[in-house]
């Protein structure tokens, strides 16, 4: 394990990179050690070959995440200076996350609140149990929500249903969550990790090249016109077409085969 945090759990197994929150007393809220602790995760999956997609989940059986641990608020941001290390800590593990070339997906059960929901959409794929509970509840605690997260909600449930979320500040099901668009899936929750699990070994045996680009190209549609780095998209595909894995995709499909590619 490399996490610097026994709150945060790192492991790969069968390409696929597990990072538990593992705070369940607290259902999972996150603390500052966590947030440095998921940057340290995050960074070591982005250059570790073996990885080729990441999950998050939340440790036990109660929460994914329930946004973040208040009781450390007394120490961790009773001043200025400790309230812009802590927005600054969790905005870099946020952005590390968001911008991690590999596939990413947070297996949600239980609560997922506030910043609960932040990681989540900060995954390409959200996969929950039909238990799930999901709510922003900034309007009960009187306290301001940043423009990048109310955006972030925007841009994935429209805004008639973001302000619903903010507006009501009240947990909504799975099945609510899935018809706004806020997760890609729900199933039993009995079945939730070994879905999760067939699932992501689907995608670790796929090009990592290929995702990597797709990703990196629905990231640049997202942004402004005037922003889109077009170049860096068409290098990334040109990356692929000189690859080996191209010359491995050709070879199995005519082989009749499962390819085995390698990255490179």
């Amino acid at each position: 394990m490399i996490s610097p945090s026994e709150r945060v759990i790192d492991l790969v197994e069968a390409g696929v990179g597990w990072l538990v929150f593992n705070n369940p007393e607290r259902r999972n809220a996150v603390s500052l050690d966590m947030w440095e602790a998921i940057s340290v995760i995050i960074k070591h999956y982005e250059h570790d070959p073996a990885v080729r997609a990441v999950v998050l989940r939340g440790a036990g059986d109660k929460a994914f995440v329930s946004g973040a641990d208040i009781s450390q608020f007394e120490k961790q941001r009773s001043s200025a200076e400790a309230i812009a290390h802590y927005d600054t800590t969790s905005a870099r593990a946020m952005q590390q996350l968001t911008d991690l070339s590999k596939p990413t997906l947070a297996m949600i059960h239980g609560y997922c609140l506030g910043g609960g929901v932040g990681i989540a959409l900060a995954c390409d794929i959200r996969i929950a149990s039909d238990t799930a509970r999901f709510g922003i509840p900034a309007a009960r605690l009187g306290l301001g929500y940043g423009w990048a997260g109310v955006k972030k909600l925007v841009d994935f449930v429209n805004p008639a249903f973001a302000k619903e979320i903010f507006f009501t500040a009240r947990q909504f099901s799975a099945a609510e969550a899935h018809a706004m668009g806020l997760i890609n899936r729900v199933v039993p929750e009995a079945e939730l990790e070994n879905y999760v699990r067939s699932y992501c070994g689907m995608i670790a045996e796929n090009a990592p090249l290929t995702m990597a680009a797709i990703k990196a190209a629905v990231r640049e549609i997202a942004k402004p016109s005037s922003e889109i780095d077009r170049a860096r998209c068409d290098e990334l595909v040109a990356r692929c077409f000189a690859s080996q894995d191209y010359i491995e995709g050709r070879r199995a499909f005519m082989e009749k085969r499962k390819p085995v590619f390698s990255g490179k």
